[in-house]
């Protein structure tokens, strides 16, 4: 695998860097020697943090893991792609289009048996349309942690999402 390392806030020290290699270099056997991953590490208000991307044709594998240690960041980040990987691993490979970023012997190994997805509920709702900023107030009077809403600036359909630290995200389809 191939490592982009970089980091916010945070020099990348050389045991940093073999600390990472060393224990995403557990999730080798997994992927195909060309497959890219990216690591961004960041201190914030003293929390120590680790953001994990392997983008994979038509997929992306993401985990993101703070703590007040770094090299336990790391090794928690490690665990959750790792389950990740073993919990989904009939959906995230295609035959078809995905498969060339896994190794043959992952892709031969069994799979564990799928849960199904359950979807117990349906809601539908009129949209109006407002502005970024309001679904961002909506969101907080209803307690939720995203919101989906008609953009009146675009005329398309955006979600609000809290993030980490009280700040907020904006999706935005891209056609």
């Amino acid at each position: 695998m191939r490592y982009t390392i970089s980091g916010k806030n945070i020099d990348i020290t050389e045991g940093l860097k073999g600390a990472v290699e060393s224990k995403l270099g557990k999730l080798e056997r997994y992927f195909s020697p060309d497959t890219e991953v990216q690591v961004t590490l960041s201190v914030e208000k003293g929390r120590q943090n680790i953001e994990v991307t392997i983008p994979i044709k038509g997929s992306i594998i993401r985990a993101e893991q703070d703590s007040n240690d770094m090299y336990v960041s790391i090794d928690l980040v490690e665990e959750i792609i790792e389950r990740q990987i073993k919990k989904y691993k009939t959906k995230i490979i295609d035959k078809k289009q995905s498969a060339v970023a896994f190794s043959d012997t992952f892709i031969q190994e069994e799979a564990e048996p799928e849960e199904a997805i359950n979807i117990v509920k349906t809601k539908r709702f009129a949209m109006k349309p407002m502005d970024p900023e309001e679904a961002c107030l909506q969101m907080e009077l209803l307690g939720h942690n995203f919101f989906m809403f008609l953009n009146a600036e675009t005329e398309q359909i955006n979600v609000v999402y809290k993030r980490k630290a009280n700040s907020y995200g904006l999706i935005e389809p891209e056609y």
